[in-house]
């Protein structure tokens, strides 16, 4: 049965409502065990690869094989409602749109077709993985005559709740913007031309789920996840530098979106965030998206990044598009 009427969703609007998962390929997959399980992801074995979920949370995230002497961004895959799928593959064909066998090992379920700068792109029937509501938040603060103090001996282990958003590199930020609005029926959060820009789903999700950063070639620039206060944010970071992890970005607030971050850089010159506090955008609001100036589309207060923070180590790859 078609139920329309599920809480969060915009009705009469075809669009993707989550990202289901990413898919990497590494040099090394005991390297990527070691970096996810202690940035606190649960980490799991499957057919020679490794899956990565959050701590209580049946969805899974990531997919991490090995091959090749450098990271690669494989694909990404969206979820739409069950009811929606055969809509979207007609809606993919009057795009026109290249369809494409499933990469090598990957299900073959849903739709599969080349994205803009020519990365393999899933559109899937699957549950809602975004939240239909702003994530909680919350800030503890000792009371008069109490202690506050959290030993290092006794500090907790940051699990992180969900993935945010991810964020890709695209030769062509406004012409991406386009292309995913089209296709996947994404809508404009807020973007500053022509570095950047951010993208939410239209029945409602984080300020973004897809993030646009302007390179010379396509590739995955982070992976973010959901922390429930700015501690965590700062202790999962700070427990990733002791280890060895970086150069690293954080602690600091976002402008756009306004999220709380830190950035771990992984061991293959990406990034993992820690992201707590991002803007909610419900499925029934129209978002009043803008073009920023470059001061107020990167960070409030913080540190300011290092150069290579915004570099594209993925190795090019002939376009396929």
């Amino acid at each position: 049965m078609n139920d329309k009427s599920i809480v969060g969703r915009r009705a009469n609007v075809l669009g993707v409502h989550s990202i289901d998962h990413f898919a990497l390929d590494v040099p090394d997959l005991e390297e990527a065990r070691r970096f996810y399980s202690l940035f606190g992801l649960d980490v799991r074995d499957r057919d020679g690869a490794i899956e990565l979920y959050t701590r209580g949370n049946a969805h899974r995230w990531g997919i991490i094989t090995q091959g090749g002497t450098t990271r690669k961004l494989r694909y990404v895959s969206f979820g739409v409602y069950a009811d929606e799928i055969d809509a979207f593959a007609a809606h993919l064909d009057g795009c026109g749109v290249t369809k494409i066998d499933a990469p090598a090992g990957a299900e073959d379920n849903g739709i599969w077709f080349y994205g803009f700068d020519g990365l393999p792109i899933n559109v899937r029937a699957a549950d809602k993985a975004t939240p239909a509501e702003k994530s909680q938040f919350s800030f503890v603060s000792a009371q008069p005559g109490k202690s506050g103090a959290i030993l290092n001996s006794q500090a907790p282990k940051v699990y992180p709740r969900r993935l945010s958003h991810f964020a890709i590199f695209t030769t062509d930020v406004n012409a991406a913007i386009d292309y995913y609005e089209k296709t996947l029926g994404l809508r404009l959060s807020d973007k500053s031309e022509p570095a950047v820009a951010f993208l939410h789903g239209v029945h409602g999700s984080d300020h973004h789920l897809l993030a646009l950063v302007m390179s010379d070639r396509r590739g995955m620039h982070h992976n973010s996840w959901d922390v429930g206060s700015v501690m965590e944010v700062g202790l999962g970071g700070a427990t990733m530098a002791r280890a060895g992890y970086g150069p690293n970005w954080g602690l600091g607030q976002h402008v756009l979106g306004a999220n709380y971050f830190y950035y771990v850089r992984d061991p293959w010159g990406s990034f993992s965030e820690y992201s707590a506090d991002i803007d909610f955008i419900p499925h029934d609001v129209d978002w009043p998206s803008a073009n920023h100036a470059p001061e107020d589309s990167m960070f409030l207060w913080g540190p300011d990044p290092f150069p290579e923070f915004i570099q594209n180590t993925e190795v090019a790859e002939a376009d396929q598009s």
